[in-house]
């Protein structure tokens, strides 16, 4: 969903109906700096902050960003520390705090448990992430977007509050990539505060596309694993590559065959739950995953677009008015995403899937959460993004083809949730709205042919 689309208010509801409720843990330092800015008008982030075991650390994100009433209309957002390979401290102390404040509020006033979402592509805020949400008690970590062999490891490792590594890649001269760890110590960030006692080491639920990876998680991975979400193509957001040479169709997707989709019955092999992602958001979507063997589904298009989403409402109920009229449309963007991966984008007019509204948008990287670390000439780590100005990404060694169709997801879906960044002409940040095929069929949760619709909506139609 981005970020912030499934945030503590809709995770807390799902939770609360009986389901596991799951906040996208992608670029919560952003999204928390930006709720400070806006003047926390309601008081959340400042109540669970009260409740942060590091009070000096909490201090220093509230005088860096907090603004009583909220920033004049006509000012743009701080921009917020971006991550490095160094591991300064501002970025990562305003990491742990935006995570902790996400799965706290998610989790006030229940006993169900909540889980978090990473992007593994998205590697440099990793560990600061983790840690901060286990400080807030989350119980389930889901990661997809690549292969986190050492992520069981690390949460075993920050469950007792002890120092860990993070495998980062980096793009050599020659194009190769090595290695590099990034370290992160727990204790490092705690000043004179008490070490709180040993954490909750939540369950760890890697996404995969096929039982090969599955496999390679299950014979490397540095800790326990506790089952997979196996997504498909159709899921919304980020997808896997197609196996084998790329083919695209005529609107420039990538195409997917056979030997993209998951064998399940190698899945009931492993012996762990499975739930099942991607077109399978319907009464009989959990039917049939259920008589695959798995343990349900996941269903993100459709938690997407109801009330509690942190989609700005206008969004979200015209995408489901187009969908109720028959002209919603989805498709996969093989060039949006600077990770190189497929992008799922649904069409929305004004948005940046639009041509002329992307070629008019000034490129900009302010935010840098999918910057790649890469090795400079003088041996030194530098980075850069293919949706940044072409001319500085040319000029720190990346290829121009690269950046054609690049589009700033960072941006766009801090837009999408009602954080967009005020540009120097006075515009705002345009949209970039990521859906699975799903979308199409959202219907089924609105009968009377209202907009509007709630989790408990979807859970109660889900279930029949």
């Amino acid at each position: 969903m981005g970020f912030g689309v499934s945030d503590w208010r809709l995770a807390h509801s799902v939770s609360k109906n009986g389901q596991l409720g799951v906040v996208s843990g992608t670029a919560l330092d952003a999204v928390v700096a930006r709720k400070l800015q806006d003047g926390d008008l309601e008081g959340h982030v400042r109540r669970a902050l009260d409740h942060f075991p590091f009070p000096k650390m909490a201090k220093r994100v509230l005088d860096a960003f907090y603004v009583p009433k909220g920033l004049p209309e006509n000012k743009p957002y701080r921009h917020i520390p971006m991550h490095s390979l160094e591991g300064l401290q501002a970025p990562q102390e305003l990491c742990i705090v935006g995570n902790f404040v996400e799965v706290f509020l998610a989790k006030e006033g229940l006993s169900e448990p909540i889980g978090i979402n990473y992007l593994e592509k998205i590697q440099l805020p990793h560990l600061p992430s983790i840690y901060g949400a286990m400080l807030a008690g989350v119980s389930v970590v889901i990661m997809g977007a690549g292969i986190p062999l050492t992520v069981p490891g690390i949460l075993d490792a920050l469950a007792n509050h002890d120092a860990v590594e993070y495998p980062i890649s980096v793009t050599g001269e020659d194009g190769k990539i090595e290695i590099v760890n990034m370290p992160f110590d727990p204790r490092a960030f705690m000043e004179d505060a008490a070490v709180p006692e040993a954490l909750l080491r939540p369950d760890f639920l890697p996404i995969v596309s096929t039982e090969a990876l599955a496999s390679i998680l299950l014979k490397r991975a540095t800790g326990s694993i506790e089952g997979f979400i196996v997504e498909g193509n159709v899921a919304g957001g980020h997808n896997a590559p197609p196996r084998g040479a790329a083919v695209f169709n005529e609107a420039g997707e990538p195409v997917y065959g056979a030997r993209d989709d998951a064998k399940l019955e190698k899945f009931r092999e492993f012996g762990l739950p499975f739930w099942l992602a991607g077109s399978f958001g319907s009464p009989e979507g959990l039917a049939k995953a259920l008589e695959e063997g798995a343990a349900g589904v996941q269903a993100g298009t459709a938690f997407a677009l109801c009330e509690e989403s942190g989609l700005i409402p206008e969004i979200r109920q015209e995408l489901v008015r187009e969908a109720l009229a028959g002209k919603a449309r989805v498709y996969t963007d093989a060039q949006a995403s600077p990770t190189g991966f497929p992008f799922k984008v649904a069409d929305l007019e004004g948005s940046l899937s639009e041509e002329a509204v992307y070629r008019h948008r000034k490129r900009i990287c302010d935010i840098g959460f999918l910057r790649q670390p890469f090795r400079r000439a003088d041996g030194k780590i530098g980075y850069r993004c293919a949706a940044e100005p072409i001319a500085s990404y040319v000029a720190k060694g990346g290829v121009e083809a690269d950046t054609v169709g690049r589009k700033c997801l960072c941006n766009a879906l801090a837009a999408n949730i009602g954080y967009p960044q005020r540009l120097a002409d006075g515009t705002l940040e345009k949209c970039l709205i990521t859906m699975g095929d799903d979308l199409v069929d959202i219907s089924r949760f609105c009968p009377s042919g209202s907009p509007d619709y709630s989790a408990a909506d979807v859970i109660n139609t889900l279930l029949g």
